[in-house]
């Protein structure tokens, strides 16, 4: 629990230089608020407003360089619109809340209303992460988020990243869909259960971490070509339509204050950029990074993390603390399922030599040419970079929704040859990311849901389904034509854990050492993040990899197999060894230091032997390791299934 419970509650808000802001109450006026629109590709603007149940207009005054502004007597609760050359009325593209969805009116919000309990929390620092990505909307909303953190902390994570929250048309949608970044969407709640949300996290010392989508807008709702077309490119098409514009200047700054807002009046803890290779702008990144870093100064810990299909290592020099690692994960699912079409077709040559240069240098890619890119060189050197500037993972919404049915990989390979990875990934160096219930063994599905309809609907389903035609399992249209229906409702239901269970219930298999399956994942998955916490996280500072050797079989041959070593910031080293086949393997001699996690179960028995048994994961620590829980058994009990 926090320290900080005794101070004083207070409120927090973001003054922003557009939109609705609430200017105060002026003496013997009431309250009034501050409209301000971009909209250069109109002549007029008024805004159209009730407020205490009675209406009002403002003409809003021409400002220069396409700015229109006004203020009206009116405050906290009312609702709005833009009214463009007396004919179309729209949201406001600042809007803090919509809670009539993207075309009904927004709402002016009083930020300072919510009173923080812990209004000067300063953050984990991101050696000490350990994120749990989940959608809000698929746990049934902030407040059934808010009763799954206890669960999260016993866990051993120690931040959440939350899915896209802004905006998005109709009640279901994976949030990158969104079209209004400033308001939270009201599928989920109101602002203030959002603001609960994170307090109650900062509580539980959780850091919150926010996906924002800054290189496109979903296709409905989005008002902005009619009345400000300059925001977006006349000359760059996305998939998503026309680029957005970030060479001028008021698109660059609603973007910027958009990360402060999230920051500051919802005390975000840090941001996750959604697939910046499709901004196009490494300039603009740069500069919302010193952006948000002058803002917060360094009384928070305040966290970016990209994600970056080209592998820009020098953004991580010095901007950013890191990006999501899709080389790792690539790697890693090509070792443990055996597939390699579509992107995995990068990886499908000698994955277990492109996971050593993950394990040792970062990035996989770092300017050789790519199969995937028509052949054209990938990514920067990244050898000089932290381990901690790359967060691994090997399932995420993009990994499991992406699949034409959803699988988790706990359906698509051996469940000890799963663990074994997950050891790696939870315990190597580099930073940890969970996928919502992977700690219980998961095998529900998580799919693509939207919640569109008419012949947007029909594009959305059919677009969909013509993704899939490429890849040698859909070739069959009756196949196709199974793939589920994003805009069904029971689409979304299928990718929705229920809300009601227990998060650590037995489930129905049982284990022989007496444990239900979801309980001993579950066992597992805190054991190993139990060694982290304490052996691993306090000395990744100044950590730098040694380098990786490949392991073979008896008769000479490659194996899936390796040891990879990294010197830690106090100077002792960490070893793990992984073994990816179904074959016990030669070893010796075996790394210096005492074992501090094993799977399976006695596995260091065999390699005392001389051997590396199947589908097995090892760390050794070198010096001191007496700071770890006085009694823990570092031989962990495996869930079932799990032995070879």
């Amino acid at each position: 629990m926090s320290e900080h419970r005794s101070e004083p509650q207070v409120g927090r808000a973001h003054r922003l230089p557009f939109g609705a802001e609430l200017i105060g109450v002026q003496q013997g006026e009431g309250p009034r608020t501050r409209f301000r629109l971009w909209a250069p590709s109109r002549s007029t603007v008024r805004v159209e407003f009730e407020y205490e149940g009675k209406a009002g207009t403002v003409q809003m005054a021409p400002a220069g360089e396409g700015w229109f502004e006004a203020q009206a007597p009116c405050g906290a609760g009312t609702r709005y619109r833009y009214r463009l050359d007396g004919d179309l009325a729209v949201p406001d593209p600042a809007s803090r809340f919509q809670p009539e969805d993207v075309h009904g009116p927004s709402e002016v919000v009083d930020p300072l209303a919510y009173r923080w309990k812990l209004p000067d929390w300063r953050g984990r620092a991101w050696n000490e992460m350990v994120i749990y990505e989940l959608h809000v909307g698929a746990l049934g909303g902030y407040a059934n988020v808010a009763r799954r953190l206890s669960h999260i902390a016993q866990l051993g994570a120690t931040a959440i990243e939350l899915m896209p929250l802004n905006d998005f048309a109709g009640h279901r949608n994976w949030g990158y869909d969104g079209v209004l970044p400033f308001a939270p969407d009201s599928a989920y709640g109101r602002p203030e259960e959002l603001k609960a949300l994170i307090d109650h996290a900062h509580e539980l010392g959780i850091a919150v971490l926010l996906d924002v989508v800054y290189n496109h807008f979903g296709p409905e709702g989005n008002y902005l070509p009619q009345y400000a077309k300059a925001f977006f490119r006349d000359d760059v098409t996305t998939p998503w339509g026309p680029a957005i514009d970030f060479r001028r200047k008021p698109v660059r700054e609603f973007f910027c204050e958009n990360a402060l807002y999230w920051l500051n009046e919802y005390r975000f803890d840090g941001l996750r950029i959604d697939a910046v290779h499709a901004i196009g702008d490494d300039g603009w990144l740069r500069e919302l990074a010193d952006r948000v870093h002058a803002s917060i100064g360094s009384q928070r810990h305040v966290h970016l993390v990209l994600e970056n299909e080209r592998n820009t290592a020098s953004l991580l020099q010095s901007h950013f603390d890191a990006q999501w690692n899709d080389d790792a994960h690539n790697t890693l699912h090509v070792l443990l399922t055996g597939e390699h079409e579509g992107y995995y077709r990068a990886y499908a040559d000698r994955p277990i030599a492109r996971l050593a240069r993950v394990l040792s240098e970062g990035f996989a890619y770092q300017g050789e040419p790519s199969p995937i890119h028509d052949g054209a060189a990938r990514g920067e050197p990244s050898t000089h970079l932290s381990p901690t500037s790359f967060v691994m993972f090997l399932q995420n919404h993009d990994q499991i929704g992406n699949r034409a049915f959803g699988e988790r990989l706990r359906t698509l390979c051996a469940p000890s040859a799963l663990l074994a990875a997950t050891a790696l990934m939870l315990l190597s160096p580099q930073i940890p990311l969970l996928f919502m219930e992977e700690e219980f063994g998961s095998t529900q599905p998580f799919l693509y849901f939207t919640d569109y309809g008419g012949q947007l609907a029909e594009a959305v389903r059919e677009g969909r389904r013509r993704e899939f035609a490429k890849f040698s399992a859909f070739n069959d249209p009756e196949r196709r034509a199974r793939i589920p229906d994003p805009n069904a409702a029971q689409t979304f239901a299928l990718s929705s854990p229920p809300t009601e269970e227990e998060p650590n219930g037995s489930g129905d298999a049982t284990h022989p050492n007496g444990m239900g399956d979801r309980a001993a994942w579950l066992h597992f998955y805190r054991s190993a993040l139990a060694v982290r916490a304490k052996l691993i996280a306090p000395r990744l500072n100044g950590a730098r990899a040694l380098g990786v050797e490949l392991l073979r079989t008896a008769s000479g041959l490659d194996a899936n197999a390796l040891v990879a070593r990294w010197r830690l910031g106090d100077g002792e080293t960490l070893a793990v060894a992984l073994n990816l086949t179904s074959d016990t393997l030669p070893f010796n001699p075996q790394p210096a230091g005492r074992v501090i996690f094993e799977t399976p179960p006695r596995a260091r028995d065999r390699v005392d032997a001389g051997q590396l048994p199947a589908y097995a994961f090892i760390a050794w620590l070198t010096g001191d390791v007496n700071a770890f829980a006085q009694g823990h058994d570092a031989r962990v009990a495996a869930p079932a299934g799990s032995a070879p």
